[in-house]
């Protein structure tokens, strides 16, 4: 059975077409600015092309959103393209994880539902680098833990840029040295190593916390610069939430 499974984040739009539960192909659109009905129909039916993906092979569309304005025109495109309705998903969709809060987001829900199922028999951590730099902890049976939220690596980024006349437009990535002497590298320095600080500390402090050594996952835009530099993230996996998702919905009724 193929599957389309659709992760509307608040930067960007991340699709999977699953075989199963594998994720064989994955693309990114962003997520602003918003789309009509119509854009993102044309928009979908040229990256099923270019990915050679048959729409009337697909029978089941799952969608996961944290941006409600676009779930309802992400709907309809689908409805339009696979004569189907989406299976829509969120914190209350039943699954082997306890959300508890009524305020948590689905991204973060459905990051624990992939940690729970991907990775059982011990406390996970997961690192999600995204729009927010988000840390969730769930354990062996499923109960969540807790949830940190940071300011994003690259949302932080884009202000410093824009509230400041001289530093420019950078590379997010790991400078040669910690200090550096030229502008870019100074700020790819405070970037890099000033937020993988933060995250360290995230994971220490929430292995004190609950008394255990957890299993650290990293997802998101950014996680792959982060996942080489320290040693307390065992698995990056950009396609994480989007197995979250792909489990959450695989087998409701839309």
């Amino acid at each position: 059975m193929n599957s389309i499974v659709i992760n509307v984040g608040n930067s960007n739009i991340r699709f999977g077409l699953f075989n199963g539960d594998n994720c064989d192909i994955s693309w990114v659109i962003n997520t602003k600015p918003y789309r009509t009905v119509d854009e993102l129909y044309v928009q979908m039916l040229m990256l099923y092309q270019t990915y050679k993906i048959e729409p009337e092979e697909i029978t089941r569309v799952i969608i996961g959103s944290v941006v409600p304005q676009l779930t309802k025109v992400i709907s309809s495109a689908i409805k339009k393209i696979h004569k189907i309705s989406p299976v829509i998903v969120d914190r209350s969709t039943p699954s082997g994880v306890q959300a508890k809060s009524k305020q948590m987001g689905t991204d973060i829900y459905a990051n624990l539902v992939a940690a729970h199922n991907l990775y059982p028999n011990q406390k996970k951590i997961v690192i999600d680098f995204g729009t927010a730099l988000t840390a969730s902890c769930v354990t062996e049976t499923g109960e969540t833990l807790g949830v940190i939220i940071a300011p994003g690596i690259v949302t932080s980024l884009n202000s410093l840029i824009s509230q400041t006349a001289q530093l420019p437009d950078i590379e997010l990535k790991k400078p040669k040295t910690v200090l550096g002497l030229d502008t870019v590298t100074c700020m790819q320095s405070g970037m890099v190593y000033g937020f993988l600080g933060m995250v360290e500390g995230f994971i220490d402090r929430i292995n004190d916390e609950v008394n255990d050594d957890c299993f650290v996952v990293a997802t998101g835009g950014v996680s792959h610069v982060y996942k080489p530099l320290t040693e307390k993230i065992h698995v990056m996996d950009r396609l994480h939430t989007l197995k979250g998702l792909y489990f959450l919905g695989k087998d409701l009724q839309p």
